[in-house]
């Protein structure tokens, strides 16, 4: 019995039924593309830069990027095979482990994440366009400085961002295959620009020598591992999102071979470079301009040629859409999708996940490095790496990649468990995020230990034990998720699952 012929209106829909044959076009360059496009963007620029604003020399920056998307590329890779092999969506997938209605709840948690991603992205866009009509002449910004909005933003800003905006909505409206064609073409075009950018920086601070010739340079009493580690978790919290979704664009794939080679060549390569190139220019324009700049839209609007800066923020804005649109709209799209499927299409869900975007008020985020980085990034792979740890053990130690897909949208088949939802999936997800909820709460409202050693009014909440144990947010909740959810499904559970009325229903054989 195919997907089709088993699927429940209320579990299906086009599209997140499985991928037709003729629908897998993507090759290893498409795949490899997408991430081009994904990685080259101003918040990876501005998120390695930072390394060297608290510290960092280039070359512990520099490490400290490609540890983090070696790391990360392995859940990536592993988490693919589901979407090459069966075609099936991340929300789709989760049903196996969360249950039929269970895996609302890890698609829900991804998917505001990625609400908060579009904002965020759609802001720096905004930033871009801004810029433009500054350096062009068109806004008046000693005028503009006493304009600021109740929302802590000028009226030209916000106009700005919903130009922006309106353009994400173009691609959102038509497609995944519109999404396919901008990644292919805006891939190289992204790479010359920021290789252009480098050779600016080498130019101006007369050789590589002298750019990257500065060592670190931490605060007194900050020590390398300080700022290491939650750098470290941050650089996998930012591909933490795609880690789980990466089904959504696996399933278009032509073949496994075809997502592994495309991802091992597009990933690590492309943000290790691009990051570097963050990197080195924010050396250089210390040389340059006496200070660490590390907004790439700040620094252009500094470089005196109004051709130069329009053209660059014009790619800049062109990077920041290619990465928005894949990255932040696929996978909340499916997973709102996934909610009602007879009523929320994809197109449907994309809307949603912009106007979300809009709420959350990302200039506050990307105006606020702390918070961004040990509040945001941080923060979110805390939640997120149990949902993988969850994933990967049950793929891979429980089903043995076997998957019953026509199972998958049958609201009363094997992956039913009670009710829709999986106990084993949800316990295993709340006792992971629980060892970094206290690091969380500390971050979130300043009071770390960090901040109480610069300021005596700061009284921490939790011991400093919590937040050294939050820097390794991601690590630790994906090694917990995954051992308790292993440990819970062990017995009558491996093999078999609990429909509504009690009785045992075998998970199904291979695919």
């Amino acid at each position: 019995m195919s997907a089709g012929e088993r699927a429940s209106a209320t579990l299906s829909n086009k599209d997140l039924a499985p991928t037709r044959p003729e629908e897998r076009t993507w090759s290893a360059w498409h795949i490899a593309a997408l991430w081009i496009g994904m990685s080259v963007c101003i918040p990876t620029y501005t998120l390695a830069a930072g390394m060297i604003a608290q510290g960092m020399a280039w070359w512990q920056a520099t490490l400290t990027v490609f540890l983090g998307n070696a790391i990360v590329l392995i859940p990536m890779i592993l988490n693919g095979h589901p979407g090459a092999r069966h075609g099936v969506p991340f929300p789709v997938l989760m049903r196996a482990s969360f249950g039929t209605r269970g895996a609302n709840i890890p698609a829900l948690a991804r998917a505001l994440v990625a609400c908060g991603w579009f904002g965020i992205q759609a802001w720096i866009g905004g930033s871009a366009i801004y810029q433009v009509a500054c350096a062009l002449g068109w806004i008046d910004l000693g005028a503009e400085a006493s304009r600021v909005t109740a929302l802590g933003v000028t009226p030209w800003q916000l106009v700005s961002f919903g130009a922006f905006w309106l353009v994400n909505l173009h691609f959102v409206w038509h497609g995944m295959g519109s999404i396919k064609w901008m990644e292919s073409w805006a891939a190289p075009v992204l790479i010359g620009a920021g290789l252009a950018l480098l050779g600016w920086a080498v130019a101006k601070t007369g050789s590589f020598g002298a750019l990257l010739g500065g060592g670190s340079r931490y605060p007194d009493g900050v020590t390398f591992w300080a700022v290491f580690v939650p750098q470290l978790t941050a650089m996998v919290g930012f591909w933490a999102t795609l880690s789980l979704n990466i089904p959504d664009f696996t399933r278009y794939a032509r073949s496994q071979r075809a997502q592994v080679i495309g991802q091992a060549a597009g990933l690590p390569t492309t943000m290790t470079l691009f990051c570097f190139i963050g990197i080195a220019v924010t050396q250089g324009t210390i040389i340059v301009f006496g200070e660490a700049i590390w907004d790439p839209v700040v620094l252009i609007s500094r470089l005196g040629s109004t051709p130069v800066i329009v053209l660059s923020l014009v790619i800049l804005s062109i990077a920041t859409l290619s990465t928005n649109i894949a990255a932040n709209v696929v996978s909340p799209a499916n997973d709102f999708s996934n909610l009602a499927p007879a009523r929320i299409s994809f197109r449907t869900g994309g809307m949603i996940t912009a106007v979300i975007g809009v709420v959350m008020m990302p200039w506050y985020l990307v105006g606020n490095l702390g918070a961004y980085i040990f509040t945001w990034l941080i923060g979110y792979s805390a939640l997120l790496g149990p949902i993988a740890g969850i994933m990967l053990c049950d793929y891979y130690v429980v089903r043995r990649t076997r998957l019953d897909v026509p199972g998958l949208y049958d609201p009363k088949g094997p992956y039913s468990y009670r009710n829709g939802f999986n106990p084993a999936a949800l316990v295993a997800m709340v006792v992971a995020v629980l060892p970094n909820l206290p690091g969380f709460i500390n971050a979130a409202t300043n009071r770390t230990h960090a901040h109480a050693a610069l300021d005596a009014k700061v009284v921490p909440v939790f011991p400093a034990f919590c937040d050294t144990l939050y820097g390794y947010a991601w690590f630790v909740g994906i090694a917990l998720g995954a051992l308790v959810y292993g440990l819970l499904m062990r017995g009558p559970g491996r093999s078999e699952s609990v429909t509504p009325n009690g009785s045992r229903r075998s998970l199904g054989p291979a695919a």
